[in-house]
């Protein structure tokens, strides 16, 4: 079976946010690997975020795709990850 590349992840996330956590739990359980950010410390990737539509955290973007929230189906969707 041929390995396929995986896409490109960045998650957004700030400290206080649960979702986050869930969001980064869910991604290392089906070994995804990831970039995070911290938008409370980047302004620039906070501005990025809003100007995709993102209102909040997380906000994940996979290869050039933007997820806002944690939508689980979406992410799964988007990295190939089965049910």
């Amino acid at each position: 079976m041929e390995e396929t590349k995986q896409k490109k992840v960045v998650l957004f996330v700030s400290p206080s946010c649960k979702w986050c956590t869930t969001a980064k739990m869910h991604l290392t359980k089906h070994k995804i690997k990831f970039k995070t950010i911290d938008i409370t410390q980047d302004a620039k990737a906070a501005r990025d975020c809003e100007a995709h539509g993102c209102r909040g955290v997380p906000a994940l973007l996979i290869g050039s795709r933007w997820i806002c929230g944690f939508d689980q189906k979406s992410i799964d969707k988007e990295l190939d990850i089965a049910a």
